[in-house]
């Protein structure tokens, strides 16, 4: 049963993550509720569900906003299940950022930012908060067959630098200089990488390399310039970015006097395509694409050699009888120098499922609806469901591997049929188990399905 796997997972996952055993206890019975909650995930509603509506609510609150606990080590069995499951190679991390809307005017780090999903053609602007994500990439299909999944091991805060106003004074305004380069997101991305590699060779894999997957946001100076030791980059870079070779031996200069561009390699007919095998879209295809290996990015990288891959546009079809489409082409940047292209462009297809995990934990688990001002809470709730969303996956991993069962509610009619499972399927068989009053866990009273129908709309 997967909500008994899930219990299991988080009894003993998040066992010394907490100083006071009825601390534990109550975290668990949020982690427990909180994916099955109806309508907007609060904290109320949450208490609610539990059958707690007559009592006091504040221990709860202070859970998140007084009580001595790290978020990192929510995330713990997530690193150790992927450590165990593959011991050797590279360990694949995708970073990127989010945004969390919020409409409070006196939430610690919320501020007015770009919105991604506006138009390119005309911006618009979100109140919110934002977080860095990094997720573990699980290849699946190397012995299972099925799609790639990344599973979350962090999400941290990254609040802007607070600008002062028009009166500010100049000592004001040097801090705010200083403040702006410490919280720019290339550099709080820095850190949360360091502080995974610190948690990777806390858990005996101090020789192995981390794979950086990022997107383009991140393909910058900050970034390719840092000295982080035992961590490679791939980056998606500009297609009109100023490349060159190293000068020849000999003279002083470093850089080779001919610039080029991702785009000029992609057309050059004096470079010939290659061919390569990947894993995505359900099943192993054939990609073309082009190797530039150690090139240098003088304004991004200086000496620092690269590997630049150009990956030829991606054919499709809307439907069985359509025209063929092509995706745009993209531009691969990546500071490591032996792995082989298959195995980059590999990390970089599955990184994707980053941007799966944003979806699925702001539409499904509702990644910041919970009211909260504490200057904790704010960072920790969010922090927390995302925890429970990754180890939701970890009991499922456990319980049905990598396809899907029998135990799953039939597919409609209309959907395709496929052997994965999503993480509304999990959300769908979490709520049919507590309809069986024999398969509540220790955690969760027997008026929990009740309750969540009671308090879906209030």
């Amino acid at each position: 049963m997967l909500l008994e796997t899930y219990t299991s997972l988080l009894q003993e996952g998040w066992q010394d993550v907490f100083s006071q055993e009825r601390t534990q206890r109550r975290a668990i019975e949020h982690a427990l509720t909180l994916p099955m909650v109806l309508g907007r995930r609060t904290i109320s509603r949450t208490i609610c569900s539990l059958d707690r509506a007559d009592q006091d609510w504040s221990a709860d609150y202070k859970l998140f906003s007084r009580s001595d606990w790290e978020t990192e080590g929510l995330f713990a069995p997530v690193l150790r299940e992927y450590l165990r499951r593959y011991p050797k190679g590279p360990i694949g991390i995708a970073f990127d950022d989010t945004k969390v809307a919020k409409s409070g005017k006196k939430i610690a780090g919320a501020s007015w930012q770009r919105d991604p999903m506006s138009p390119p053609f005309h911006v618009n602007f979100l109140y919110g908060l934002r977080f860095i994500q990094g997720s573990l990439l699980f290849p699946w299909y190397r012995s299972e067959g099925a799609v790639a999944r990344a599973v979350p091991v962090c999400f941290e805060n990254a609040p802007f630098a607070k600008k002062p106003g028009k009166r500010a004074t100049p000592e004001q305004k040097q801090a705010y200089g200083r403040m702006k380069k410490e919280r720019n997101l290339s550099t709080q991305t820095l850190r949360v990488m360091e502080g995974l590699r610190h948690q990777i060779d806390a858990q005996g894999a101090q020789e192995r390399e981390v794979m950086a997957v990022v997107d383009g946001s991140f393909c910058n100076r900050t970034v390719f310039r840092s000295s982080l030791g035992r961590l490679t980059l791939l980056a998606r870079c500009r297609k009109d970015a100023r490349l060159c070779m190293p000068a020849q031996e000999g003279g002083r200069r470093k850089y080779a006097a001919q610039i080029f561009t991702p785009e000029q390699v992609r057309t050059d007919k004096g470079i010939a395509w290659k061919r390569t095998r990947i894993h995505y879209a359900g099943k192993r295809r054939w990609i073309r694409y082009k190797l530039l290996p150690h090139v240098l990015w003088r304004r991004g990288a200086a000496t620092r050699p690269l590997q630049l891959i150009v990956i030829a546009p991606q054919p499709y079809k809307l439907s069985k009888h359509s025209r063929t489409n092509y995706r745009q082409p993209a531009y691969l940047l990546s500071t490591d120098l032996k792995s082989s292209p298959r195995v980059l462009i590999q990390y970089y297809f599955d990184r994707w499922q980053i941007e799966v995990n944003h979806r699925d934990e702001k539409s499904l688990l509702g990644v910041g609806h919970a009211q909260v001002r504490s200057p904790l809470s704010i960072p920790r709730h969010p922090a927390f469901a995302v925890a429970s969303y990754s180890m939701l996956w970890l009991a499922a991993l456990q319980t049905f591997g990598t396809n899907r069962t029998e135990q799953f509610c039939p597919l409609p009619k209309w959907r395709k049929k496929t052997s994965h499972y999503s993480t509304l399927d999990l959300l769908m068989l979490l709520r049919k188990e507590i309809h069986n009053e024999t398969s509540l866990s220790g955690y969760l009273n027997a008026r929990m399905a009740q309750n969540l129908m009671c308090y879906a709309y209030t």
